[in-house]
This record gives structure tokens, C-alpha cells and sequence, in this order.
């Protein structure tokens, strides 16, 4: 099981591409997406670095063609589908943040429900009949404490809600087949674009909680242990907090640390009625 092949997008920076390090570290074949040829060059080459097989697949998950295209040359070179990690998005930095009530913002901001729900959706869509060959293979979708607690706005809000209605309500479908789908919640990432923003410009309480920051890699290695449990399905269609999975399987951030749950931004625990086990 140690030579599974997995897809992650959105892995030219950041999070995605963490994760997909963390999967070639454990050995599995990575498809990198994104829209950045030479970014996603650069995470290939992290995953070969890691023990792994990087391979690059441009893709602007925007355009439902490209998506169904990725799909169909995975089946062709590999012949099989473990693992797909639903992390790609669009996000404007700089008018995410921005003040205001949402109507004054940019409406440029829906695009996360454009490029994150709805690019969620066609790569599990497309990807579905082939994790189905595979059998005991997982798709995992990222989400985060917005689904439930007030983060930048609901265009923001409503992407991250969306996706864990999403993720459980494809288990149902999924689950006679052996597919497992779960949502999860990283934490704060440390991101590379991140560590480049200088402290004095960050917020006092956000440079204070520097030390609680994941690595890109923590939530990728979660995924891995969650791939391989025997009972994975048992946890199909329910949320979880990467930290809470964490602890679970004694998991350390690569730093050695134990990320932090944050239970002020509120808990994945009691949103939807899970189906019977043997349903």
C-alpha cells in the first residue's frame, strides 16, 4: 500500500504543496496541480526529493475540460487513484482581509466558491469511477473553521460550510463502493508566503501565536495515516480537525510540536446526522 497514487490540488505553494512533500515522503506517487508551470515544477521535484515520484500536471481547475483531462491521464499512466486531496482555491489575499460588510468588497471574492467548492466538486466527480476501481481509496477535502465560525466574510464562509456538506453527502453515495470521503481542518499554516511577510505587519496576537503554526507538511502526513487505517470507512463522511487526528495517531508537526486545537473558532462535532455504519 506504501506505492499509492495520489493527486493534490492546488500544489504549486503553500498548504498543497506541503501536503504533497509530506505524501512523497511516504513514498506514494503525486500529481501536482495548478496553473503555475514553474511552481508546480518545483513541488515535483520536492516530492522526488522526499522519496517519492513528483509529476507535474498543469491544470487550471477553473475549466472543467482540463479537470476531466487530469482524470483521464492519471488513469492512463497509473491505472489507479488512492488518494485525491481537494485543496485547490482562489483566494485574493489582499481583498479577503479587506474592511467592510461583504457588498463592499470585491465580488471578485465568489470566485472561492467558483475555484474551491465548485472545482471540489468536478475533481470528485471525474475522479470517482477510478477510486471506485481502486477500492479502499480516500478522498479528502480541505476546509476549515469557517465552515462554522465567522472568517472573512460567507463567500469565504459559505466555500468552507459548503465543502463539508459536500464531503459528507458524497459518502453516502461513496460508501457501497468503498470509497471513503472526509472533510478536515488544518490550522494555521506556515506557509512559505507567510514567513516572507515581516512580523511588524501582522497583527500582535497573530506573531504571538506563531509558535502554534502547522507546517505545510502536518496535515499531509494526517491524510497518509487516514489512507492507510483499516477502518477509514468507519470515519467516511464526517470532519475532523487535523490537529484532533493528530493526537490520535501521535502525529508530531515536523518541528515536534503537537498543533493546537482552536476550539473558540468552534468544533466540526454534531453537524450532520451520519449514516449508519452498515448502510
Amino acid at each position: 500500500m506504501s506505492n499509492g497514487v495520489a493527486i493534490v490540488t492546488g500544489a504549486s505553494r503553500g498548504l498543497g504543496r506541503g501536503i504533497a512533500r509530506a505524501l512523497g515522503g511516504k513514498g506514494l506517487t503525486v500529481y501536482v496541480t495548478g496553473r503555475n508551470l514553474e511552481e508546480l515544477e518545483r513541488a515535483a521535484e520536492e516530492v522526488d526529493s522526499r522519496g517519492g515520484k513528483g509529476i507535474v500536471a498543469q491544470c487550471d481547475h477553473a475549466d472543467d475540460s482540463q479537470v476531466e483531462a487530469l482524470f483521464a491521464r492519471v488513469r492512463q499512466e497509473s491505472g489507479r487513484l488512492d488518494i485525491l486531496v481537494n485543496n485547490a482555491a482562489a483566494v485574493d489575499l489582499r481583498a479577503l482581509p479587506a474592511p467592510g460588510g461583504f457588498w463592499e468588497k470585491s465580488l471578485g471574492l465568489a470566485d472561492m466558491i467558483t475555484v474551491g467548492l465548485r472545482s471540489n466538486y468536478v475533481a470528485s466527480y471525474f475522479a470517482a469511477p477510478l477510486m471506485i476501481e481502486t477500492r479502499k481509496s480516500v478522498m479528502v477535502h480541505i476546509s476549515f473553521y469557517g465552515a462554522v465560525s465567522y472568517h472573512y466574510g460567507p463567500a469565504y464562509g459559505a466555500a468552507k460550510a459548503g465543502t463539508d456538506k459536500m464531503s459528507f453527502d458524497m459518502a453516502v453515495d461513496l460508501r457501497p463502493h468503498g470509497v471513503a470521503s472526509l472533510s478536515i481542518w488544518p490550522g494555521l499554516i506556515l506557509s512559505d508566503m507567510f514567513k516572507a511577510v515581516p512580523k511588524e505587519n501582522l497583527p500582535t496576537k497573530l506573531v504571538d501565536d506563531l509558535p502554534n503554526f502547522e507546517m505545510p507538511e502536518f496535515t499531509g502526513l494526517v491524510i497518509e495515516r487516514l489512507w492507510r487505517d483499516p477502518d477509514v470507512m468507519m470515519r467516511s463522511g464526517e470532519t475532523f480537525i487535523a490537529a484532533q487526528l493528530g493526537i490520535e495517531f501521535g502525529i508530531e508537526d515536523l518541528d515536534g510540536k503537537q498543533p493546537r486545537l482552536y476550539p473558540e473558532l468552534g468544533s466540526p462535532a454534531g453537524r450532520f446526522v451520519i449514516p449508519r455504519r452498515d448502510s
